[in-house]
């Protein structure tokens, strides 16, 4: 059977005050990026600049980097 979590199941305060990379802004990025920004956590996004992912990204307020900067 599969288990459900809850919000009350995760302590955000972990990630606070650090930054948290997510890598590629296309389904599943773009949805992990909005809500953690609206959870209150610093998000950098990574996508190759010149995409169709990486305008709706500055278009959603962030600053896209290439990987290999946001991995470091």
């Amino acid at each position: 059977m599969a288990k459900i979590y809850y919000d009350k199941d995760a302590d955000l305060n972990i990630l606070k005050g650090k930054k948290v990379a997510i890598i590629g802004y296309g389904i599943q990025g773009r949805g992990q990026s909005l809500n953690a920004r609206e959870s209150g956590l610093n998000i950098l996004v990574s996508e190759l600049e010149g995409t169709p992912n990486y305008k709706t990204a500055v278009a959603d307020g962030f600053k896209p980097v290439p990987a290999d900067k946001a991995a470091k």
